[in-house]
């Protein structure tokens, strides 16, 4: 009876989590985001009952996909993966119908084709490997050492300072800092031990005695232990649906010596419980500088050493730098550096050194490689040390080491190529504003990696966006185009209408996150089960992996003054133009004469590319008189997939009628992907870039708008130019490689269409 009322309590959560995504729950908007939390933490307190769960999430699946509700299967997916990584043990029979599920889903479109083919390879490796899912996780989250699987991911948390409050800041600070107390590498060692017996014995497996054994152990006879289990873990996997059994006899012999290592004890004889997944490790930054991006990028790649001082960190990155490739590349034109030697590099020079004795021929490679003489050793830091790395890069833009000179007979081996063993989850925290300053820091990087490579072939790099407003909760834009107030989360309210899992847990967060910061602290706040925002962020990165790519683009700003050199930026949601209100003294008579015989304004020539559903090119010129115009990237309607800029123009008309002569504003809309806008009468306005008053150029006289382009791309096509003909369509190697510098946003399902 009991199990009933368990099971029917767990099916009404469910069925709530479902009315969630049609609207229909009578919970108010603030609370929305809570159901599926409250739900996996009710697991987490009894983890027994994680097969009625996955079993009551598969049956939903299967009569979503029976009825054709298709915006069930993706939320309901997620849920049920979270679930199984973190039980227990689950039943062969269970993990057999979640494949046999997932496999289905590869004959719907994108993306439940691609969630489904993820996910199918996931369980496949869970029913060949039992509590592999979990083990990978825990091992690259936490950074553990382990060369079975030397991976190691980590979330950094960028806040502008300039947007967020203290309050807000400080509240985050504590939070994360709280769920990461009891998250020492010993305890994470002895969770994935623990986890990793109970899949592979189930209900053989005495899980008090073994956590007894564990919390007894010394730290290097944890580390030992761990590494074994490890290591049968990922042999496992490569033995196949056969080697099962086998797995499981060498993971009972583990579990026999585990529990002889200590002494026996009298603990009572327990079934399977639940082991906590820790939480990843999370730094928190406060966005001041503008490299601050790459800069943390590299010290995860390359750590500072112990005795490295941390106020020697700025000023090494800052003189950091590497000579560019390509001069003539106009979008990657950056200062050139030059090194000053005092090696004369003639042999000669050399002091002169004693007859050296005869060289086996097993050590002449080895030897035969140039060596400096007689100079002065310096201890290199840690950041100087990434130059040395870069020699080993493969990528565009990369010159190949001197190769050394080979003799007949002797083979030399080729490095190895690199390979991805960091991911950076770089998480967003603001509105579009941080957004743009992404834009700004991520157009940077590509042009850092296309000058020379480091981070790509290290790194892999994933964007994730929560908005946080510090304003009231409003209903939808229509609110703001009524009130005239800015929308400052437009491209969170389209990941939202084009994800409902997106718009249920991380939209909800908007307004979430300064309410609870601005709470009292409860006399639970420092238990890592309450902590509802990092939890949910840790939610977000691990199952959010499905990017919406958004298009940067580039804008060329030319000054009225003409000795002042053009401006070169990037946006990535909007751009707004006013004309200036500050006019010169002496031209004020003038102006005010002209602006009462034509009306306000200023008189502009917009010169476009008309976007058309065939991609033909129709260029467009008009010139009115407008007082400003407002270039929006993010499509209004989730259904509108072109990718171009949405201009509204606002433009004065003069009406001569009975009474005089009026003026009235007409809105001009037109669609473009590039765009000049040039005053005629030498009137100044102003460029305000991604709704941040931080990013306005004054006395502009002119704006070009186009696609930011991918800075490797614009490096190979000038590479082609210089070996044949000037050609309009692209030739050789560019044609296979991105033309447009897009930024991924992840989210759970990416768009539905």
């Amino acid at each position: 009876m009991e199990s009933t009322e368990v099971e029917s309590d767990i099916l009404r959560r469910v069925r709530a989590l479902l009315r969630e995504l049609d609207g229909h729950h009578p919970a108010c908007q603030c609370g929305r985001g809570m159901l599926r939390w409250t739900l996996h933490k009710k697991i987490d307190q009894n983890p027994s009952n994680s097969s009625v769960l996955v079993r009551i999430l598969v049956k939903e699946l299967e009569r979503a996909e029976r009825g054709d509700f298709r915006h069930y299967i993706i939320p309901l997916l997620h849920t049920l993966m979270y679930t199984l990584i973190k039980a227990p043990c689950i039943s062969e029979e269970l993990c057999g119908r979640v494949y046999d599920f997932c496999k289905k889903l590869l004959t719907l479109p994108k993306p439940f084709c691609t969630i489904g083919l993820d996910y199918a390879i996931r369980l496949k490796m869970e029913r060949t490997t039992p509590g592999m899912l979990y083990q990978r996780m825990v091992i690259a989250e936490q950074s553990l050492k382990s060369d079975p699987y030397p991976y190691h991911e980590k979330i950094f948390i960028f806040a502008d300072p300039d947007l967020l409050s203290e309050a807000i800041c400080n509240a985050l600070v504590t939070d994360m800092e709280a769920a990461q107390v009891s998250q020492s590498p010993q305890a994470c060692m002895c969770y994935v031990i623990t986890h990793a017996l109970q899949a592979a014995l189930g209900e053989g497996c005495n899980s008090t005695s073994l956590k007894r054994s564990l919390q007894d152990m010394p730290m290097s006879d944890v580390e030992h232990w761990f590494g074994q289990v490890v290591a049968a873990v990922e042999c496992a996997r490569g033995e196949g649906s056969t080697g099962r059994s086998q797995h499981a006899a060498r993971m009972e012999k583990i579990y026999q010596n585990v529990l002889s290592s200590c002494p026996a004890g009298d603990a009572p004889l327990g079934g399977l419980q639940g082991t906590p997944l820790p939480n990843p490790s999370i730094s928190f930054h406060l966005w001041t500088e503008d490299d601050q991006l790459w800069k943390e990028l590299v010290l995860f790649i390359r750590p500072l050493s112990h005795t490295c001082e941390p106020s020697c960190l700025s000023r090494d990155l800052d003189n950091f730098e590497i000579p560019d490739m390509v001069s003539d590349c106009e979008c990657c034109q950056q200062s050139r550096f030059s090194v000053l030697s005092t090696d004369s590099g003639i042999e000669r020079d050399l002091p002169a050194a004693p007859e050296e004795p005869f060289i086996p021929c097993s050590m002449e490679t080895e030897q035969s490689r140039l060596q400096r003489k007689g100079g002065i050793k310096k201890k290199p830091s840690p950041l100087e040390g990434v130059a040395f790395l870069q020699a080993g890069c493969n990528g565009p833009g990369v010159k190949s080491p001197a190769k050394p000179q080979r003799k007949p007979g002797i083979s030399l081996e080729h490095p190895a190529p690199l390979q991805r063993l960091h991911t950076a989850r770089i998480v967003l925290l603001g509105d579009d504003r941080i957004l743009g300053r992404l834009a700004q820091a991520y157009h940077s990087l590509r042009k850092r990696e296309t000058r020379r490579v480091f981070l790509t072939p290290r790194l892999n790099l994933q964007f994730y966006y929560i908005p946080v407003v510090t304003g009231q909760p409003d209903t939808g834009a229509a609110d703001h185009a009524a009130t005239g107030q800015e929308d400052l989360c437009e491209v969170a309210r389209y990941l939202g209408r084009a994800d409902p899992w997106y718009e249920s847990n991380i939209n909800t967060l908007c307004h979430m996150i300064p309410k609870l910061a601005t709470m009292p602290s409860s006399p639970s706040k420092h238990l890592v089960t309450d902590l509802f925002i990092t939890d949910v962020i840790a939610y977000y990165v691990r199952m959010g992996i499905q990017p919406v790519c958004f298009q940067v683009y580039a804008v060329k700003v030319f000054f009225s003054d003409p000795v002042q050199e053009p401006a070169e930026d990037v946006f990535l949601t909007e751009l707004h133009t006013q004309v200036q209100d500050s006019i010169p003294h002496r031209e004020l008579s003038m102006t005010k004469r002209k602006m009462t015989l034509d009306g306000p304004g200023t008189d502009l020539t917009v010169t476009y590319r008309k976007v058309v559903l065939s991609n033909r090119v129709k260029e467009l010129a008009v010139s009115l008189r407008s007082t400003g115009l407002v270039m929006k990237t993010i499509p209004a309607d989730e259904a509108e997939d072109l990718v171009c800029l949405n201009v509204n123009i606002t433009e004065i008309v003069k009406i001569n009628n009975l009474s005089g002569r009026s003026f009235s504003a007409v809105a001009n809309r037109l669609k473009t992907r590039y765009i000049q806008i040039r005053s005629t009468e030498q009137r100044p306005f102003t460029v305000c870039l991604d709704k941040d008053s931080r990013r306005t150029y004054r006395n502009v006289i002119s704006v070009e708008v186009s696609p930011c382009l991918e800075p490797s791309y614009c490096l190979q096509k000038t590479r082609a130019m210089k070996f044949s003909l000037p050609e309009t369509e692209d030739v050789g190697l560019v044609k296979y490689m991105p033309k447009s510098l897009l930024l991924p946003i992840n989210t759970f399902a990416g768009i539905i269409q």
